[in-house]
């Protein structure tokens, strides 16, 4: 008993410390796990949405170019990869990646656009579809 008087001023100090401190600030970073009676209660917790990604939940768009430039790859790869700045038809504007031999895309032409990331182009999530709207098919090289 007499090891607990001894203490007493220590624990005193530390009592009145976690007291000042024990303000709520926030929230937790941290939950704690649900307890039988909540899971049964509420149920189990609705999964998160799934993010809709470059073409918001649609296989392909619609798109007019604004621009067609050309963009170096990452690291190991090097060449000039065509592309083009379009306006979507929801109203959102991306980079897209025009892929083949040679392309007859400018300004104003109106293409159809899905998704597809070019891996060694960072940003570019989208790729334009050859042979429809004014976008022509790929030309065969001649022998």
């Amino acid at each position: 008993m007499t090891t607990l008087w001894s203490l007493r001023p220590v624990l005193t100090s530390l009592f009145q410390v976690s007291q000042s401190a024990s303000t709520w600030t926030g929230p937790l970073l941290s939950r704690t796990m649900a307890t039988l009676n909540q899971i049964h209660r509420k149920g189990k917790p609705a999964p998160p949405p799934k993010s809709l990604g470059a073409m918001f939940g649609r296989p392909q768009l619609k798109a007019v170019i604004l621009k067609t430039m050309i963009r170096k790859p990452k690291k190991p790869n090097s060449a000039n990869r065509k592309c083009a700045r379009v306006r979507l038809s929801n109203g959102k504007e991306a980079v897209v990646f025009i892929p083949g031999e040679g392309h007859n895309l400018q300004e104003h032409n109106v293409v159809l656009v899905q998704g597809g990331r070019t891996q060694d182009l960072p940003g570019v999530k989208l790729t334009v579809v050859r042979g429809k709207y004014d976008c022509a098919h790929v030309v065969k090289k001649k022998q």
